[in-house]
């Protein structure tokens, strides 16, 4: 079996669950570690071995780290490979330089084993993160919270506190705004 068909049947066979919880965007995501511990069965099962090459360069200014992933076939000189490419963001508040790098760096191995290994993440975090903003219940004209509202701008309340609450409809909004002036 040429390493080819042996990673076409890893493909299809493999599964690497959301292990890891981001209690600030509420939700599951798969590392790169969980990928590559997932991935360490079938390196047996098939004859294969897995490394990440990672790469820093600066392109027009900005740092880039480039990691490739790549598969050995242990009985012959077959590999292929698949590298994903991620910026390095040094103007991240609250990480210092370390970590910077090391979150570029677990994002590129997990997109390149991503690439490699075929996994969609069409619903991972990253692709549902809503980074805190979940979507917020729509106000109703003439609900219990409306006539709340309607109070609370009547009173001098500001616009802004309740769409941090709701979802309001551009007219609804005017509605709002025009209580606020009578």
């Amino acid at each position: 079996m040429t390493i080819k068909e042996k990673l076409s049947k890893i493909q299809i066979e493999f599964k690497a669950k959301k292990s890891r919880y981001n209690s600030f965007g509420k939700y599951n995501f798969r590392s790169a570690e969980d990928i590559l511990e997932a991935l360490k069965p079938f390196n047996e099962k098939y004859k294969v071995h897995t490394i990440i090459d990672e790469t820093v360069q600066e392109v027009n200014g900005q740092i880039i780290m480039e990691s490739t992933a790549i598969m050995h076939d242990c009985e012959s000189d077959g590999r292929v490979m698949a590298t994903a490419i991620v910026g390095v963001d040094l103007n991240q508040r609250g990480m210092n330089v370390p970590q910077q790098f090391g979150s570029a760096s677990s994002y590129a191995k997990k997109y390149a084993l991503g690439n490699l290994l075929l996994i969609d993440d069409t619903q991972d975090a990253d692709a549902t993160n809503k980074h805190g903003k979940e979507s917020l219940p729509k106000l109703i004209v003439n609900s219990d919270k409306w006539l709340k509202a309607v109070e609370y701008i009547k009173g001098g309340g500001d616009i802004a506190n309740i769409k941090s609450n709701y979802t309001i409809s551009p007219a609804d909004e005017k509605t709002l705004q025009g209580l606020k002036t009578k």
